[in-house]
């Protein structure tokens, strides 16, 4: 078998392994298979799935060639499991195609593996395939971007004016016509709003007081006057599969002096943040611009231990992630973060956390330039949401 050629491998299930979706651009339920063979002319791009999406896939998949596995069922047959024989098929294919060496990324099965060295295919990980073309985004995944981010903040003005608007009964806790506003209720006229503009939305957090002194606690219960609520929603288009993700904060009624600072510092970080993002920086120099300023406020990182009073005040995650087919990508902004690169899509979100009184935490969505970056935000950022 000769070694000259080699090629890439990718497989899985595209409706669920977003790497195999974003090299084919095509989206299917069952096993699925991406193969590019690489030679000295050039490369040849082949799908192999089910054969009753073999249509669909030569209209939309962005391939050269589409099969199904009985295209290369090897001398012994198939497998009567639909995986199993996709990954026969894939083997068989590269075999024809004397293919020595392929390389494969970090979510390839190991039912593909298996079938690879039986057939004495020599695999080799790439730890960036898979990882560096999905964090390069394209226009029209800006485009997508973009739309989901607008959505977003659509959703996110209309639940801070419902708490900042809400009526306070006696004991503090917020009403409006429709009874009670609490977490719950925020929740759901997010995700009401959200669907009817085709949108999935993973459970949203919407954090009152101390509730929100956890960063990713979803929050539950009433919503208080004057204390500080963060609301993160992060939904999906249900027609391009990209994500949003928009953080704020908002008091109703009288918002303290302590909270006043907490909010300026976090909105000097993010300014910071965002200002140290290009390509060629790495996610630590971003996250060193951010908490440069929250220790210029007066405040600190890290976790609080148990010794520490409930008044410790800290920062106590990262500067942000990148977004994408999913709401959580490589990269990190954070320590040992790597250098970022032309197309990434990030988020920048300091906040601040204290257990006497809850967090603060406002997030933007950036795109990285040769030489800056552009923020898909323009919305409000302080804490009264009343006007």
């Amino acid at each position: 078998m000769s070694s000259e050629r080699t090629a890439i491998v990718m497989a899985g299930i595209p409706k669920t392994n977003l790497s195999l979706y974003h090299q084919i651009r095509f989206q299917v339920g069952d096993p699925t298979s991406f193969v590019q063979i690489n030679s000295s002319t050039g490369s040849d791009r082949h799908l192999i799935l089910r054969d009753i999406e073999m249509g669909r896939a030569k209209r939309h998949a962005k391939v050269d060639h589409v099969h199904c596995p009985a295209d290369f069922a090897p001398g012994a047959g198939l497998s009567g499991d639909r995986e199993t024989a996709t990954a026969q098929a894939t083997a068989e294919l590269l075999r024809q195609n004397h293919v020595g060496s392929v390389r494969v990324d970090r979510s390839l099965p190991f039912i593909f593996a298996h079938q690879l060295l039986l057939a004495d295919i020599q695999i080799s990980y790439d730890e960036e395939l898979g990882v560096i073309d999905r964090r390069m985004k394209d226009s029209n995944e800006i485009k997508h971007l973009q739309h989901a981010q607008s959505t977003t903040e659509s959703v996110m003005r209309i639940a801070c004016e419902t708490i900042a608007k809400a009526s306070v009964t006696d004991d503090g806790t917020l009403v409006n016509d429709d009874g009670p506003v609490t977490s719950e209720s925020v929740r759901t006229l997010i995700d009401n709003w959200l669907l009817a503009n085709d949108f999935e939305n993973p459970r949203s957090i919407v954090a009152c007081g101390p509730t929100g002194a956890d960063c990713h606690d979803y929050g539950t219960g009433p919503i208080c006057s004057e204390q500080p609520v963060i609301v993160d929603i992060f939904p999906k288009s249900r027609i391009s599969g990209y994500y949003g993700d928009c953080t704020r904060t908002v008091v109703h009624g009288t918002i303290s002096q302590q909270l006043q600072l907490m909010n300026d510092t976090v909105r000097k970080a993010k300014a910071a943040g965002i200002d140290a993002t290009r390509a060629g920086v790495t996610g630590e120099d971003v996250h060193k611009a951010t908490i440069s300023k929250i220790h210029g406020g007066g405040y600190s990182t890290g976790l609080p231990t148990d010794e520490d009073p409930d008044t410790y005040c800290a920062m106590t995650h990262g500067t942000g992630h990148g977004v994408g087919l999913e709401v959580h990508e490589p990269p990190l902004l954070d320590f040992n973060g790597p250098p970022l690169l032309v197309g990434d899509c990030l988020t920048i979100e300091p906040g601040l956390y204290c257990r006497a009184v809850g967090g603060v935490r406002v997030e933007d969505m950036v795109i990285v330039t040769d030489d800056s970056c552009t923020n898909l935000n323009s919305l409000y950022e302080g804490l009264d949401w009343n006007e």
